[in-house]
Order: structure tokens, then sequence, then C-alpha cells
């Protein structure tokens, strides 16, 4: 092999790192960016990671950018190139189960598919399993039920609450995307109230962690404290926050994987029977 070639092939190499590098330092700071700018920075990362081959963890850039898509909304063009991005990078380098189960990676893509309404071309066990996981969950969680108390000792019972519209939110103090959708839960639980809807937010924290942070915020809607796990355990939480709203007759009508805007919220609640 010549020299020079040896040279041109350390050079590319020494290229596809810094892209890789620069992809993963945008990943960390898409938070911190404005809606409109992240939703374009998303849209740009999608597709600069569609470009990498499999050797440069493709799949697992692929991966994070899809578990950061959804806190918000980023319209569904960009939900799109994400999960196609996802599907691609699975299709190039398939991920090995873990422990029998489907990888994270597939897992993650299904619930593009089947709460972000976004398709994907890629046929492959693991895509069906991790699917077909999310119907189970999804069957489970319409028959739960849980009783806890709140902040001020009051039990609720989700099953005691037939006629009303219900919506769980799984979140804690210490999470940002929970932080974000804070606001607008309290708009909801003001403007709806009247008509029917509770909110019941819950978090697997203790309780001198969460009073001073629910009275800093006046949050003047349930907070409900789980900190042996217990229902998130039954609703199959992994991750927050999610939300869960269940209608007046106590069907999961609508939930959401990550954090959610007021106009996602209305949509979720709108499915309820609540507009």
């Amino acid at each position: 092999m010549k020299p020079a070639f040896v040279a041109l092939l350390v050079v590319c190499s020494l290229c596809l790192a810094s892209q890789v590098s620069d992809i993963e330092a945008r990943l960390h700071q898409l938070r911190k960016l404005p809606d409109a700018e992240r939703i374009r920075a998303t849209r740009e990362l999608a597709l600069e990671i569609r470009r990498l081959s499999p050797k440069d963890r493709k799949e697992q850039l692929a991966e994070q950018l899809a578990n950061l898509v959804t806190e918000g909304d980023p319209g569904q063009d960009t939900l799109q190139e994400v999960a196609t991005t996802l599907a691609q990078a699975l299709r190039d380098q398939p991920v090995l189960p873990n422990n029998g189960q489907p990888a994270s990676a597939y897992i993650t893509l299904a619930q593009l598919v089947r709460y972000e309404g976004v398709q994907v071309s890629l046929k492959d066990p693991q895509l069906a399993a991790a699917t077909k996981k999310l119907e189970a969950d999804d069957e489970s969680r319409q028959h739960v039920d849980f009783t806890l108390a709140d902040l001020s000792g009051a039990k609720w019972t989700l099953r005691s609450l037939a006629g009303k519209v219900v919506l769980v939110n799984f979140w804690a103090t210490w999470c940002p995307p929970c932080r974000k959708e804070l606001p607008d839960l309290e708009a909801l639980a003001e403007r709806f109230g009247s008509r029917g809807l509770v909110v019941l937010a819950i978090s697997d924290e203790e309780a001198e962690k969460v009073k001073p942070f629910v009275a800093d915020h006046k949050l003047s809607y349930p907070v409900l404290l789980d900190s042996g796990r217990k229902v998130n355990d039954l609703f199959q939480v992994v991750g927050i926050p999610k939300s869960f709203v269940y209608d007046r007759g106590g069907k999961l009508a609508a939930e959401a994987i990550d954090m959610r805007t007021q106009r996602q919220f209305l949509e979720m609640l709108q499915r309820a029977g609540l507009e």
C-alpha cells in the first residue's frame, strides 16, 4: 500500500471521527435550543446520521436522536425523518436481542410507529416483537387500577373517578422535559377542572423533595407519591414523562411516550371526549 494512500485513509478516518464527535455534541445541546431551532437541528442531524456508515455507531446515534425527538411537538415531517434514519441504521447494522428481548432501539422505533404515527419499511423479528409488547402493555393499562396518597395525605383511586376524564402523568422534579410541561398541565387543570378533568401527577420521589418543588411552581392539581414505584411498574413506565388519558368510562383513550405541549395535550383530551 502506497504511503500517500495510507495517509489519505488516516485523514478520512480522522474526519469521520470528528464528524461523529460533532454529532454527539449537537445531540447533547438539543434541549438547550429554542423550539423552532431545535426542530431544524433535529432534521439536520437525522440526515447527517443517515449518511454515516454502520461502523460509526450509526444505530446508537439514531436511537439517541429518536429518544429526543419525541419531547414536544417537532411536527410529523421531523418525526418521520428521525424514524426513517433509525430504521435504516437498524437495517444496515442489526442489534442483538437483550436477554431474549428486543434491543432498546427496536422498542424506540416501535414506539414511534405506534404512538407518533410514522411509517417504516423495516421487516425485522425484533421490531415485530417490540410492537407486540407495546400492544400487550396497552391492553394491561386498559384495566389497571391504583390507590395513592397525595402530598396532603388524601387518597386517590383511579377507578373511583368514573365519570371524569383522568390524565395520569408520571414525572420527577429532576426531569427537564417534565418541568417544561408543568405549566401546560396546570393550565389544562384550571381550564377543564369544572368540566370533569382530573390531573393526577405521580412521582416516585420522596415527599421532602416533591413538596417544596410543588409549592415553588404553584401546582394546584394532585401530586401523588409512588416511592416504591409499584404504580410506575404497573404502567410499565421506564422513561419519563409519560401521560395516559382515561375517558369518562374508564377506557384508556390516549397516551404520550414523552413530553407534550398544550396543543398535544388538548388533542389527547379530545380523544377522551373533552373539548
